[in-house]
């Protein structure tokens, strides 16, 4: 699978950070993803969302400081009622009980099903506040206000909605759009450094299951983009959400194609749930995980030695972890086998067939046990 280039991307990467657009079209259905600096005190940004008596804003401890007040005077002209639960941070509260938490605050005051939710925070809080519109009297819009470069360019977009389960990330969830995502790009000014590397790596992944010329930019800018360079950013976020729009848009609930947006995942969420979640964040999962993908596409015969070492360069001065932290290898196989892409028990991995191309392959244990045990090592987060 090639993602067609829109003509658009290639401007933006000179340009200043000025906002821009990107549409989720699902045929039926159809939302914006704005991206662009100082769109959180833009009142354009909340214009024309549905209207309702209430609306509530699902934060943490570490965004509500940040930014809670400000988007409270944003809504505040919108709804008559805007109210917030503010949870604990971290992937080990993206539970049944932060998920109870949402739920018992829309109970207690009431909400109705016009209610509208608003995730302020990273992919926590988004898939959080997502899953709890999505069952809270059957459904109930919500907006998407990412406030990590992981959120901005992966999580917030696409419509999964979940929790983890202590036997695997994300399995309780559903399928759950948005009606609008502002991706506010100053907001990564507040993010942590660490943080800022985890959203790198769901960058990266693009260019090799879908834009090798992308492949190529981050590369050549990344310095840039760990200088938090604001023009880079724009084109990186913009780039990486016009990929996840049309891959979204073909297959909206992952019968096929949306699965290559998982490169590295599998590795990387074994890694997460392995150690406990929060240890590693996700985005150092996914890039410890694409260069465990990576080796697994050139020992299928699929890729040159070669990507493997650009892959790993590239991930390493990303500063995100390349070496895998050792756990038995049966413990590896029990937690991928815990996938929602595997079939009949096998454990299927997104693997490279060619620059900008990304596919569906089962491989034997024994190859995945050598995989794993060629790239294991003393790991550095």
């Amino acid at each position: 699978m090639t993602a067609p280039l829109p003509d658009s991307a290639s401007s933006v990467a000179g340009s200043s950070a000025a906002a821009s657009t990107v549409a989720i079209d699902l045929g039926d259905r159809r939302y914006d993803i704005l991206i662009g600096s100082g769109l959180v005190d833009a009142s354009s940004s909340w214009a024309g969302l549905p209207r309702a008596s209430a609306a509530l804003i699902v934060t943490n401890e570490l965004v509500a400081p940040l930014y809670l007040e400000r988007l409270k005077r944003q809504l505040a002209p919108h709804y008559p009622r805007v109210e917030s639960v503010v949870l604990p941070d971290g992937e080990q509260h993206k539970s049944w009980a932060s998920l109870d938490a949402v739920i018992d605050h829309l109970l207690a005051g009431a909400a109705d099903r016009k209610t509208v939710l608003f995730a302020l925070g990273g992919g926590v809080i988004g898939d959080l506040t997502g899953f709890a519109a999505a069952i809270y009297m059957r459904g109930v819009p919500f907006v998407q206000v990412p406030t990590t470069l992981l959120a901005q360019v992966d999580s917030s977009v696409g419509g999964k909605t979940a929790i983890n389960h202590p036997r695997g990330k994300n399995m309780v969830g559903a399928f759950y759009q948005p009606v609008r995502v502002i991706a506010d790009l100053d907001t990564l000014d507040t993010l942590p450094d660490r943080e800022l590397s985890a959203g790198l790596a769901e960058i990266i992944k693009y260019g090799p299951i879908a834009d090798a010329t992308f492949l190529d930019w981050i590369e050549n800018n990344l310095d840039a983009l760990l200088a938090r360079d604001k023009s880079a950013l724009a084109h990186a976020v913009q780039r990486s959400c016009e990929i996840k729009a049309w891959v979204v848009g073909q297959d909206e609930r992952e019968a096929g194609l949306r699965a290559i947006l998982n490169f590295g995942h599998t590795f990387g969420h074994a890694i997460e749930t392995g150690l406990g979640y929060g240890e590693w964040l996700h985005g150092e999962g996914v890039g410890c995980g694409m260069v465990l993908a990576s080796e697994l596409s050139a020992r299928l015969g699929l890729m040159p030695a070669a990507f493997v070492d650009r892959m790993t360069r590239l991930i390493e001065r990303a500063r995100l972890p390349v070496k895998a932290p050792p756990m038995p290898i049966d413990r590896w196989l029990d937690l991928m086998r815990v996938d929602k892409k595997n079939e009949g028990g096998e454990i299927r991995f997104v693997v490279i067939e060619g620059l900008g191309r990304a596919g569906m392959r089962g491989a034997p244990d024994a190859m995945v046990a050598e995989v794993i045990a060629a790239h294991t090592g003393p790991a550095s987060r």
